[in-house]
């Protein structure tokens, strides 16, 4: 459209467009559309501006702000789908996070991050192999350990180191 000097149409989905800049983690993309919003649609589409709080929380790090984000609003059936996706990837992250960050972190401020009331804290992260001292009401973290993608295994490498050498000599 731009390249044929068209404008966006009217009904141009801002909230997808929007969220979709925050679940590819592109926080600048997602603030700059922002920008580029005309004010009429953002005072129009209030689902849009429920979409761009949780940007707005995640430049921020306001780890609560944002599961609070997740939940402020009554999303519509075209747009649940991906903030599902943003805060179970979210969640994803923070357990992480916290799992390597602290060795022992409350039960209160597990519960921040993670969104969760106390008692599925407790229940998520010991399902996740952390304890709870009940007395100080306090877990230990249990590095989680994380899969991650290896693009090129030894074998190939080898044939690659192969390949190459006998084109030098």
């Amino acid at each position: 459209m731009a390249a044929k000097g068209l404008e966006k149409p009217s009904d141009w989905p801002y909230a997808l467009h929007l969220l979709g800049h925050i679940y590819i983690s592109d926080l600048n993309g997602a603030r700059f559309l922002w920008k580029r919003v005309p004010s009429a649609v953002k005072q129009g589409q209030p689902e849009l501006v429920a979409a761009w709080k949780i940007g707005q929380c995640l430049w921020t790090y306001d780890y609560a702000g944002v599961h609070e984000a997740f939940k402020g609003y009554s999303w519509s059936p075209a747009v649940q789908q991906i903030v599902a996706a943003i805060k179970d990837e979210y969640s994803k992250k923070n357990m992480i996070l916290l799992s390597t960050a602290y060795s022992t972190i409350s039960v209160t401020d597990a519960a921040k991050f993670l969104g969760l009331t106390e008692s599925e804290t407790i229940k998520s992260t010991t399902q996740n192999g952390w304890t709870l001292d009940s007395s100080s009401n306090m877990l230990t973290a249990v590095p989680m350990v994380t899969a991650t993608a290896q693009k090129l295994d030894s074998s190939k490498l080898q044939d690659l180191t192969e390949y190459v050498f006998s084109l030098e000599h």
